[in-house]
């Protein structure tokens, strides 16, 4: 499927009754923009933001097992060595599909071993890790029909799931309006910034922050950090 900018929306082809909700999932169609920012006139760096970022949507993952392995593959790299390494998985284990390759199925990795991803680069923790979920027996579409604090007790109840992924996984996967993930390092960054009065805010801070913003922490979230992108 190719998606491409069209005058006053999208063009996609092929584009069926089974593809639409992918893309509107891609384009996070899901999220409440208007809604978001009547609330944003409230505060004055928000407002400013939506003003300079108006139209911008968050994109949602489709896969749930993806939306994590792809987080565990971020766990405490940068983002180049993070796409390197999640790249050789794909090719290695994934389909190719003309010019692309699906991402690997959570049947395929569980037949895997951990050092055929340490190969690839990963830790061998973090091997064992994905290696874990795809053979674990969670059932990660039905997280879909639980409450925010039930979703990241069944996660990190994984071996390598904790808070930061969890936090993530409700942002990006399952949309969430008030998924605030305060321990992410640009998040941290990016509330600092703008209102940490140019001090580096903790953890906690800015959970507690997050709290302003119910119920749109997961909007908020990423203009704030798509306006700290801008700036530097």
């Amino acid at each position: 499927m190719r998606i491409e900018g069209a005058q006053g929306g999208v063009d996609v082809n092929p584009f069926d009754a089974q593809i639409e909700p992918v893309v509107r999932r891609l384009l996070g169609v899901e999220f409440d923009l208007e809604a978001f920012y009547g609330f944003a006139q409230s505060d004055a760096v928000l407002g400013r933001l939506v003003g300079e970022l108006r139209g911008l949507r968050p994109p949602i993952a489709v896969e749930p097992f993806e939306s994590l392995v792809t987080s565990i593959t971020a766990q405490q790299v940068s983002l180049r060595a993070a796409f390197a390494i999640r790249n050789r998985l794909i090719e290695r284990f994934g389909v190719r599909v003309e010019h692309a390759y699906a991402f690997p199925t959570r049947e395929r990795l569980a037949l895997a071993e951990p050092g055929e991803l340490a190969a690839l680069g990963f830790s061998r923790r973090k091997a064992a890790y994905v290696v874990g979920l795809a053979r674990s027996g969670l059932d990660l579409p039905s997280l879909a029909g639980l409450p925010d604090d039930e979703v990241k007790a069944q996660l990190t109840a994984l071996p390598g799931i904790g808070e930061w992924t969890a936090d993530w996984f409700l942002a990006r996967h399952l949309g969430r309006p008030e998924a605030w993930p305060a321990g992410d390092l640009a998040v941290r960054k990016a509330v600092s910034r703008f209102y940490g009065e140019g001090r580096d805010l903790a953890t906690e801070e800015v959970r507690a922050i997050g709290e302003r913003f119910a119920p749109f922490q997961n909007l908020t979230a990423h203009y704030l950090l798509a306006g700290l992108l801008r700036d530097t």
